[in-house]
């Protein structure tokens, strides 16, 4: 598989995750050019207003998470990634987030790691739950931990196993991708990368050196 091939798969799992909230907002746009009923327009101006929140707060996510972060240097702003990470999940009740991170800045491969871990725990919340996010550098190098806890954790299978290392490259599909890139970035850093699930928990566990 190229580098255009791997490209491909990834554009096809972000427009997938794009296409609800954007189809959202074209039909709340549709519904108000029709409706004449002053409470049925407010409720399709919220639907409208809701949808571009949530086309916008993804588009910031995947910026960060899959694109090159050109706004940024070596290091990325913490402050930043958690932000990222809320505004994915700030439409969804069901998930309670937890940001432990002190550092101010991370290098901007382990933040990749994190968010795109963070996004495939999230998606493992099947149920909602509480969503844990952790980092900590040492002298050794630096400890990234994500963590799912909830009614009904589920990885998909197929997920794990290019997490894992264990899916050929001509066999990774879009569903996967994520989880591919993420095993690229962790064996590109000499890093470590643990999955541990059972009993509503779901943990990813990396560690990079450096």
């Amino acid at each position: 598989m190229t580098a255009v091939d791997f490209a491909s798969l990834l554009c096809s799992r972000l427009c997938h995750d794009l296409v609800g909230p954007v189809g959202a907002l074209y039909n709340g746009i549709e519904l108000l050019a029709d409706e004449d009923d002053p409470e049925m327009r407010q409720r399709c101006i919220e639907l409208v207003a809701d949808s571009a929140r949530q086309t916008s707060a993804k588009l910031k996510f995947f910026r960060l998470a899959f694109g090159a972060a050109g706004g940024f240097g070596a290091e990325v702003d913490t402050r930043e990634a958690q932000a990222a990470l809320e505004g994915l999940y700030a439409g969804d009740a069901r998930i309670e987030l937890g940001w432990l991170v002190e550092a101010d800045s991370l290098p901007k491969g382990a933040v990749r790691i994190l968010l795109v871990l963070a996004m495939t725990a999230g998606d493992a919340l099947l149920r909602g739950g509480r969503l844990s996010v952790a980092a900590e550098r040492h002298a050794g190098g630096l400890e990234l931990a994500v963590r799912a806890e909830g009614a009904r954790v589920l990885l998909d299978d197929e997920v794990r196993a290019a997490i894992e290392g264990r899916t050929a490259v001509e066999a990774v599909t879009p569903r996967a991708a994520p989880g591919f890139l993420v095993r690229c970035l962790v064996d590109e850093a000499r890093g470590k990368l643990k999955v541990s699930a059972g009993d509503g928990m779901l943990v990813f566990g990396v560690t990079l050196a450096g």
